[in-house]
């Protein structure tokens, strides 16, 4: 009886944050979703007429749709590859002793903190501007032309720019994991003849194959939602060359005006997203099983 109380106490206690965050999911969405079935245009003020699916249809119909969706999937793709192999990189040599290695880590792990509008500013106006850039000084300095990134290769710029922020997240992962790796067992592989390839591809990366999920999964829920570091750099272009379906989105809320297509492409992004997720989490638990 002691037991029940308790549990009905505990739930009656957590019930007001549970119905809050319920309430703060569930609202906004529901609006959403009444909205995407309507003709409401914030030019038109008053015409909400009920239009159905025509959103929906018109959504997935343009032609910007088809290159938002396959430069999400080059986003989110270039970004895991660039932070998980760098990750696995930057972990190993953190974990190796060195002068200073406090302050190391601290400077590595630093630009995770960093305001994504602010870092895709640095890189912007700091790194990737074709006059007074840092890239153009170095290569003015080689004798080459200057490379303006974010107009000849703007989502390849952009991969940049997110996997430099989100490297720092990925090695934290990774450096916590293989710090808990067994170190009698490296030793026994030594002894018995294992070079430094061979105990990495045999007895490191398998240890590692659960953070790399973790990993993986994360990373992936929040770039399918990367928006600030478009918005500041490439604002979409040119044209449709670095447009996202979150950054479509905006375009068709804000620019456009067009408040039931954007309410349609959102609930569009949610579905993609959910389907995502779904698909990792069953793969996170058929790694984790194993």
């Amino acid at each position: 009886m002691a037991t029940q109380h308790s549990r009905a106490a505990a739930r009656l206690m957590i019930s007001p944050s549970v119905i809050l965050l319920f309430l703060w999911m569930i609202v906004p969405l529901g609006l959403t979703l009444y909205f995407s079935f309507l003709n409401y245009n914030l030019l038109m003020p008053g015409a909400h007429d009920f239009i159905g699916w025509k959103n929906y249809y018109y959504f997935v119909t343009d032609p910007a749709f088809t290159t938002a969706l396959i430069n999400t999937l080059v986003l989110v793709l270039g970004v895991l590859l660039i932070t998980t192999i760098g990750g696995v990189l930057l972990a190993l040599l953190l974990d190796q002793p060195m002068w200073g290695q406090g302050i190391v880590r601290i400077l590595v792990i630093a630009p995770f903190f960093v305001m994504p509008t602010v870092s895709a500013l640095v890189w912007k106006n700091m790194f990737m501007n074709p006059v007074n850039g840092i890239f153009a000084w170095i290569a003015h300095a080689f004798g080459f032309q200057a490379f303006d990134f974010l107009a000849q290769a703007p989502l390849f710029s952009i991969i940049l720019i997110v996997a430099w922020q989100w490297l720092p997240f990925a090695t934290l992962i990774l450096l916590t994991a293989l710090q808990s790796l067994d170190s009698e067992q490296m030793e026994a592989a030594e002894m018995d003849g294992a070079g430094p390839f061979a105990r990495f591809v045999f007895i490191t990366i398998p240890h590692l194959t659960r953070s790399i999920t973790v990993v993986i999964l994360i990373q992936t829920i929040f770039l399918l939602s990367i928006f600030a570091e478009i918005f500041v750099t490439t604002n979409g272009g040119p044209g449709t060359a670095s447009t996202n379906i979150t950054f479509l989105v905006y375009a068709q809320s804000l620019l456009q005006f067009d408040v039931g297509g954007g309410s349609a492409g959102g609930i569009i992004a949610v579905i993609i997203a959910n389907i995502v997720a779904i698909i990792l989490m069953r793969m996170i638990g058929k790694n984790l099983e194993a």
